[in-house]
């Protein structure tokens, strides 16, 4: 397959520009993709460009990563129904420093080769841009029915908040930085979501008015959730590429909870395995469903990608200590930092280590720690021995929870039946 008949294949094409397969197909392109500095790590909603962008250069075209410095300063309007607050320099800084250490990961900028990646900022070139210099170099090749004209634009005009001159220049500016890649980089073709089609048009319009040049564009579908849910969106927000924001763990734990319709299409849009490996796989799903191996392969695949093999190996085996009957060794070798990675979103609550000193009564325990609601029900549960400590059924010859009991001389983990974990901290 050709680089587009790829992308086409795995869902990742929405709008393409007449002549984009051609070009292509006929020489090395340099290619851009452009991201926005809102924050200091890029979440998963960014994994598409990301792959555009891989995909690219495995197909032996040069991508640009743009780390938009000076667009994020004004805010883009697209997709938003009211005006961003605006950023700081500063904290601008340091997200884009953030954003361009995550793409470094991801794309091949050994210098040497012919379509090495490359990041630009485009705060470089607008830095020491005149605003009368601007209206009078770009402003002058657009025109303001031009502007008006695209969905990003009419959907603001037309609601409640309207929009300001800032997010309305914000067109041009992105427009320029297509310019300047054409003239300084030699860029002819530009991608993006769906939702900024409008805005990477004004770019190829700017190249042929302001350059008598071409270019050529394709964007990504935005992508959606079979239940109508957020893309990337959990009750506790993003999920973040950073480890630091989101643990590889619970990262693991979103394409692992993936519906089946919802699988089927990540499988080709977020990892690289070839289109026999995905087809074997869904065939595989169809004939077992219940077995969710397009699920676990979509885990695997990305948590090896964004985090590392080590991370993937972890996220299995910690899942392991929650889901199945897994031995109480491995949750006794966790660091502390592992086991709250795991422990996250499990009900804990703090008890004093001075109780444990002297021997904590078993059944007060249970109560006073509201695992549960009486001593009676925590007797009636003990005895039929439907509780486990520390990954270990509890008998009836336990009767005290002592310090020795400790997880990390701080933690204990109490599971009530086969799905209720409760984690205890002792202060």
């Amino acid at each position: 397959m050709t680089l587009i008949e790829e992308l086409q294949w795995r869902g990742m094409i929405q709008d393409i520009m007449p002549g984009t397969a051609e070009l292509l197909q006929k020489e090395m392109v340099s290619g851009y993709i452009g991201f926005d500095p809102t924050s200091d790590s890029l979440h998963i909603g960014s994994l598409v460009p990301i792959l555009l962008l891989v995909h690219l250069q495995k197909a032996g075209h040069k991508p640009f990563a743009l780390v938009g410095g000076a667009t994020g300063m004004v805010g883009d309007p697209s997709g938003k129904s009211e005006e961003r607050n605006l950023l700081s320099e500063e904290v601008l800084q340091h997200n884009q420093e953030g954003v361009r250490n995550q793409l470094a990961r991801f794309l091949d900028f050994t210098a040497t080769k012919p379509n090495a990646a490359e990041m630009v900022n485009n705060y470089d070139w607008f830095k020491d841009f005149s605003f009368l210099n601007f209206i009078r170099d770009v402003g002058k090749h657009i025109t303001v029915n031009y502007m008006m004209s695209k969905d990003s634009v009419k959907k603001r005009l037309d609601g409640e908040t309207g929009m300001s001159f800032t997010e309305f220049t914000y067109q041009l500016v992105q427009g320029y930085d297509f310019y300047w890649l054409y003239k300084n980089k030699n860029c002819k073709l530009q991608m993006g979501g769906s939702d900024q089609w409008g805005n990477i048009v004004t770019g190829t319009e700017l190249i042929r008015r302001k350059a008598g040049g071409e270019a050529f564009a394709f964007t990504c579908p935005l992508i959606t959730k079979a239940d109508g849910g957020k893309f990337g969106k959990t009750e506790k927000g993003n999920i973040w590429l950073d480890a630091r924001k989101t643990s590889p763990y619970q990262f693991y734990q979103f394409w692992l909870n993936a519906s089946d319709e919802d699988a089927k299409k990540w499988i080709k849009i977020f990892t690289l395995l070839s289109k026999n490996e995905i087809e074997a796989l869904l065939s595989q799903h169809e004939t077992a469903p219940h077995e969710r191996i397009l699920q676990k392969k979509l885990a695997e695949e990305l948590t090896c990608f964004v985090h590392s093999l080590a991370e993937y190996e972890f996220a299995v085996k910690a899942s392991e200590i929650l889901f199945s009957n897994f031995t109480a060794d491995l949750l006794q070798s966790l660091t502390e930092e592992q086991l709250l990675q795991v422990m996250e979103g499990v009900p804990s609550v703090e008890i004093s280590k001075q109780e444990l000193n002297k021997g904590y009564d078993l059944i007060s325990f249970l109560a006073d720690t509201q695992i549960f609601s009486s001593k009676g029900e925590a007797k009636k549960m003990w005895q039929s021995g439907g509780l486990s400590l520390n990954k270990e059924k509890i008998t009836v010859e336990k009767i005290q929870i002592l310090n020795t009991d400790l997880l990390q001389e701080k933690y204990l983990l109490v599971q009530k039946g086969k799905k209720n974990y409760y984690l205890i901290k002792a202060v």
